[in-house]
Parts: structure tokens; sequence; C-alpha cells
């Protein structure tokens, strides 16, 4: 146990460094560059044009990057461990689309006008916490949490919600309509320092909370039997493990947008390099997945500066290639 918590201790800490890293680099570069002597002199520099790039533009962008990038990723990880399946992600249960359905229909009534900035993000939310509540009614019979009915569930959900937002989109102006495919496509643009705050808050007591069932989930990847057997209250870990995921993933899809592929991809790879315990794959996942939203954000709005990509294009490319890559990998070292 003594070597294992050594190496766990370093791998954390080569994470974290390479989050600082990326962190330093993203604030680096731009449409305006900076060295990082000149970022460090900044602190020094309030109200000068440097001083607001750097502490107003890109460092809550990068913050909530961290915070969505992470939660997305810690969701996924426990969402395959209660699965027990490596292709679930946060988005596979309907969540991402019942909040993108929820923002349509206030961008579609034009709801947003009167409403103020958070208009969009509240309404998302409750789309999401919507179809969280009806998978888990319709997923739930004498008190006990049915996964594969939940998943097929979900999976119903989603194409009925992707259906009902072509169909807003269809009868959409063409102002809205651009709204609309700009917000699906996801962003990290439009923050401020209280919304990066929240975000960022839940997100790490996310982390925190998913720690105390740490254990469950290493028993659940048995099966339930097993785990039942080893003294896990099986249907409480099951409730609040699925309510949890599903709340981050719902909190992050109503502030940024639909990100896909993060919750995917960044689980597979941290469990094919860290092994299955999650004791290790939880944090190691957070990490992960911040550092890779933080990268991709940082090229969607640098590949063709002046313009900006959308983040979601670039986490579907780059996360579907290494997806992609990591299953060929896998199977020629199997043959």
């Amino acid at each position: 146990m003594g070597k294992r918590l050594i190496q766990w201790t370093v791998w954390v800490s080569l994470l974290l460094g390479a989050l600082v890293a990326v962190g330093f680099f993203s604030l680096a570069v731009g449409s305006t560059g900076f060295s990082f002597k000149e970022i460090f002199l900044s602190f020094s520099k309030k109200g000068s044009t440097s001083y607001s790039i750097i502490f107003d533009l890109r460092l809550p962008r990068i913050l909530l990057g961290f915070a969505v990038g992470g939660a997305l990723s810690l969701s996924g990880v426990m969402l395959q461990g209660l699965f027990l399946n490596p292709l679930v992600e946060p988005y596979t249960l309907g969540i991402s689309g019942g909040a993108a359905l929820g923002v349509s229909l206030n961008i579609a009534l034009h709801l947003y006008r009167g409403s103020g900035v958070l208009s969009l993000p509240i309404s998302g939310f409750i789309g999401a916490l919507a179809v969280i509540l009806l998978l888990y009614s319709l997923s739930t019979r004498q008190g006990i949490l049915k996964m594969q009915g939940l998943l097929l569930t979900g999976v119903m959900i989603s194409f009925i919600s992707s259906s009902l937002i072509m169909l807003i989109m269809a009868v959409s102006r063409r102002e809205d309509l651009h709204s609309i495919i700009f917000w699906i496509m996801g962003s990290l643009g439009e923050v401020s320092w209280p919304f990066v705050k929240l975000i960022g808050a839940v997100s790490v007591a996310g982390l925190f909370l998913s720690y105390l069932f740490a254990m469950d989930l290493n028993a659940l990847s048995l099966g339930e039997e097993e785990a039942l057997h080893l003294g896990v209250n099986v249907e409480r870990s099951k409730k609040f493990l699925f309510i949890l995921a599903s709340l981050l993933t719902g909190l992050c899809v109503s502030s940024v947008g639909i990100i896909g592929f993060v919750g995917l991809v960044v689980p597979h790879f941290v469990r094919i390099i860290m092994g299955h315990d999650h004791r290790i794959l939880l944090v190691s996942s957070f990490l992960s997945g911040a550092i890779f939203l933080v990268l991709c954000d940082t090229l969607a709005r640098t590949i063709i500066s002046p313009l900006e990509l959308p983040v979601g294009v670039i986490t579907g490319i780059v996360g579907g290639l290494l997806f992609i890559y990591a299953l060929t990998k896998r199977e020629v070292t199997m043959e």
C-alpha cells in the first residue's frame, strides 16, 4: 500500500504541475501574446490593457475550463463505474439534451430579453433537472434503481430532445437559429467572476463528495451482487452517484453548452494508465479533464485567431481521434 500511495502521489503531482503549465500557456497565447515575465509584471499594472486581457478575459475562462472539464470527466468516471460500461458518458443519459432543449425554448420564445444574463443557464439547468427527475422516476421500481432501464430510457430521451430541438430550429427566425446553434456547440467565452466562482466551487465539492463513495465504486465494479456481499449499500450508492453525476453534468451543460467527449475520452485514457482503482481514478480524471478542456479551448481561440471556434467542435474532433487511436492500439496489442 505504501508503494502504491507514493505512485499515486507522484501521478497527482505531475498532473497538478501539468495543469499549472497549461494554465500559464493559455494565459500567454492568443491574438495578443504575452511572455511569462509580462504575465507576472501585469499583477502590478491594474487598469492596464495587459491586466484586463489576462485577468478579466483569459484567467476566468481558464478557471471555468478547469471547473467544467474536471466536472464532466468526474461525471464520466462515476457513470462508467455505475454502468460497468466504458462507453457511457455524461451525455448518454439525455441530460445534455434536456438542457439544450430548455435553452432552445428560452431563445425561441425570447424569454431571455426580460430575465437578464442568467436566464439561459437557469433555463438549461431546469431542462436538465427535468430529465434527471424523469429518468429517476421511470427507472426506479420498489426502491431499486434499474441501471439497464436507466440507460435505455436516457438514450431515448436524448433522441426525443434532439428531435424537438431540430423542430424549434426549423421554425425559428434566423437570428434565433444562430444563437441556438452557437450555444449548442459550446463556448467558454462569456464568463464573469461570480459565475466562475460558483461553477468552480460546485465542481470541487463534487470531487470531494465522490470520494465518499470511492470504495463503493470499486466494489460495484465487481457487480452488484458481489458489492452487496462486501457490505455495500448498493441502492444508496447507485442513487447518490447517479444524482451527483447528473447534477454536475446539468450544471456544466447549462453554463457553457454541449461540450462532448470530455467525459468519455478522458476517463478512458486515465483508466488505461492508472488502473481501475477509483481512489486514484477520480482525482486523476478530474485533473486530466481540466487539462484537456483548457488545452482545447486554447486551441479553439487561437487556431484561426482573431476568430474563435466553439470549443465543443475542438473537443469532438480531438477527442474522437484520440479515442479511435486508443481503440486501434488496444486491438493491435491484443493481436
